[in-house]
C-alpha cells in the first residue's frame, strides 16, 4: 500500500539525516587558530539542524543558505570570489587577483588571514593565506601562493585559471598594530611568511605621521626565489625602511645586482646573524616572525639569547 503519511514540512528521518552538517576532518582545518574556526561552525550549524529537527521545520535551517549567497567575506561561511589575474612569480609561486563586488574592500585589519577552501580527490582541504594587496585596496584583493609538489592544496591551485570562482572565508587574527607604538619594528620572514609583513609595512609608509623604523630580514632560498622585488625595492627607499635578504643557497654575492650585495647575506638566518641585525637596530625593536614552525621556533630561541623578551614578538 506505500507510505499513508502526509507530505508534511517535517519530512522523513532519511530526508533529516541528509540535512545532517558533516563533522569536518583534520584536512578541513587549517590551523590558524581562526575564531571561529571550522569546527566551531560544525558546531553551530548542528545545533541550528537539532533545533530545526526538534521543531520539524527545515525554513530554519535557510538562515545558512542565505549567508553563503552574501559577496562580502564572512568568517562563519565560505564566500566565492572571481579569479581576475593570475602572475608566475617564481618557480613555484604565484599571485592571484580576486575581484570584489563595486569599490568594495576586503576591510583586513593588519596582518589578518583569510581561509581558502578547495576539493582535492572528494576531499575539502583548507588554508590560511594573508593578502599582500593594501587593506584599503578597492574592487579587488592579491594573494602570493606557493605551491609544493605534495601539498593537497597546491594541486587545487594549480588547477586555477584566470575566471574560475574560488570559496574564502574570514577574516581572522591579525596584528594589533598602532602607529608609533613601537620604536622599531624587525620582521622576521621565511619565504611566503613575507605576506603579513607587506601591509603593515605599507601602512607605515602610507602615512606620514608614522616613524617607526622597519628592518626586514627576507629569508629565500636563491636571489631569483625573492618574491615582489620591485615592491621590496620601493619600500627600502624611504627613510625609515632597511630590508635585508638571507638566501640559503647561494654561495656568493658577486652574481647578485650590485644594488643587492650590500644588504644580502649567504647561508642561513643564524643566531649570530639575529644578534648583528638587533644590534644593528636603531631602537630596541619589537619582532614579528613568520614562516614555518621550524623556522618561528629557531626565531623564538635566537631572539631569546639576543635578549628579546617573548612580550616583545609576535608569531603570525
Amino acid at each position: 500500500m506505500g507510505d499513508r503519511r502526509p507530505a508534511t514540512m517535517s519530512g522523513n528521518e532519511d530526508d533529516w539525516l541528509a540535512l545532517k552538517p558533516q563533522e569536518p576532518s583534520p584536512s578541513q582545518c587549517c590551523g590558524s587558530g581562526c575564531k571561529p574556526c571550522i569546527y566551531d561552525v560544525y558546531e553551530k550549524e548542528l545545533a541550528q539542524w537539532e533545533r530545526a529537527k526538534a521543531k520539524q521545520d527545515k525554513s530554519l535551517l535557510m538562515e545558512k543558505k542565505e549567508q553563503s549567497n552574501n559577496s562580502e567575506l564572512n568568517p562563519d561561511t565560505f564566500t566565492a570570489f572571481n579569479i581576475s589575474s593570475v602572475e608566475q612569480l617564481t618557480e613555484d609561486t604565484y599571485q592571484y587577483k580576486f575581484e570584489l563586488p563595486g569599490n568594495s574592500n576586503l576591510r583586513l585589519s593588519l596582518g589578518q588571514h583569510i581561509v581558502l577552501r578547495g576539493m582535492v580527490n572528494g576531499l575539502e582541504v583548507q588554508r590560511a593565506y594573508t593578502p599582500i594587496s593594501p587593506g584599503n585596496a578597492e574592487g579587488y584583493f592579491e594573494v602570493l601562493m606557493k605551491c609544493y609538489e605534495a601539498g593537497l592544496m597546491s594541486q587545487y591551485i594549480k588547477t586555477w585559471k584566470k575566471g574560475d570562482m574560488v570559496f574564502w572565508r574570514g577574516p581572522f587574527g591579525g596584528f594589533p598594530y598602532q602607529p608609533n607604538k613601537h620604536g622599531e619594528l624587525l620582521m622576521l620572514a621565511s619565504g611566503t611568511g613575507l605576506t603579513p609583513m607587506l601591509p603593515i609595512l605599507q601602512s607605515i609608509t602610507d602615512d606620514e605621521e608614522d616613524e617607526t623604523f622597519v628592518t626586514l630580514v627576507g629569508c629565500f632560498r636563491t636571489f631569483d626565489n625573492i618574491y615582489l622585488k620591485p615592491l621590496l625595492q620601493d619600500l627600502a627607499r624611504y627613510w625609515n625602511i632597511r630590508i635585508f635578504y638571507v638566501l640559503s643557497q647561494e654561495t656568493s654575492l658577486e652574481k647578485l645586482p650590485w644594488s643587492y650585495q650590500e644588504n644580502t647575506y649567504t647561508g642561513r638566518l643564524n643566531e649570530d646573524l639575529v644578534k648583528t641585525i638587533i644590534n644593528s637596530c636603531r631602537r630596541k625593536p619589537f619582532v614579528l616572525i613568520c614562516g614555518s614552525s621550524a623556522f618561528n621556533e629557531d626565531m623564538s630561541r635566537y631572539l631569546k639569547a639576543a635578549g628579546i623578551e617573548e612580550n616583545s614578538c609576535f608569531v603570525f
